[in-house]
This record gives structure tokens, C-alpha cells and sequence, in this order.
């Protein structure tokens, strides 16, 4: 799965198991990589080829990796001079 080049192909790799492990979702959001948009792009005219009567439908925000870390950096912050959790108490603790 790992690529020394972000492309269409890269992130098709990326979809394919996903997808069949998964199944085809309804829509997918992503961040505004060109590569990933390439990559689900190529996958939904494979989709229409096999004719399987459904396309993804593609939803881009623009920072969307900045809104999943912002969500955790406090929590980070407290943890990384500890080197981690240690035991799941600890971690209790910290997240209440």
C-alpha cells in the first residue's frame, strides 16, 4: 500500500481494500489531496463500467486534517511527556 509517489494509482491501491472489505460506501470524505481525488474519481468509472448502478459521491473540505488534530491536541499535549500511557488507568484518568 505505501508508494514513494502520492498519484491516482497510489490511492486507488489505498480504496481497493477498503472497499472490499467494507464494501462501496455511499460517499467519502476527503481532504483536498489531488491524488486521493484522482484515485475515487477513476474508481466510480470503474464503478459505471461494471454498471453497477451507483457512484461515490465525493466531499472535499479543505483542511479536514486540521479539524481531526485540533480535536486531540490537549490530549496530546498531557501525553507525550509521559512517552504514552503506560496502563489504561492512567489513560482513564487523563481523558475524564
Amino acid at each position: 500500500m505505501l508508494s514513494k509517489r502520492r498519484d491516482a494509482a497510489a490511492a486507488r491501491r489505498f480504496f481497493k481494500p477498503a472497499f472490499d472489505t467494507n464494501g462501496v460506501p455511499d460517499r467519502v470524505l476527503i481532504d483536498r489531496s489531488g491524488a486521493n481525488l484522482a484515485g475515487l474519481q477513476s474508481l466510480n468509472v470503474i464503478l459505471k463500467f461494471i454498471g453497477a448502478g451507483r457512484i461515490i459521491k465525493i466531499l472535499q473540505v479543505k483542511y479536514l486534517n486540521n479539524i481531526l488534530e485540533q480535536d486531540h491536541r490537549f490530549i496530546k499535549r498531557i501525553a507525550r511527556p509521559m512517552l504514552g500511557f503506560k496502563a489504561f488507568d492512567s489513560a482513564a484518568a487523563t481523558l475524564a
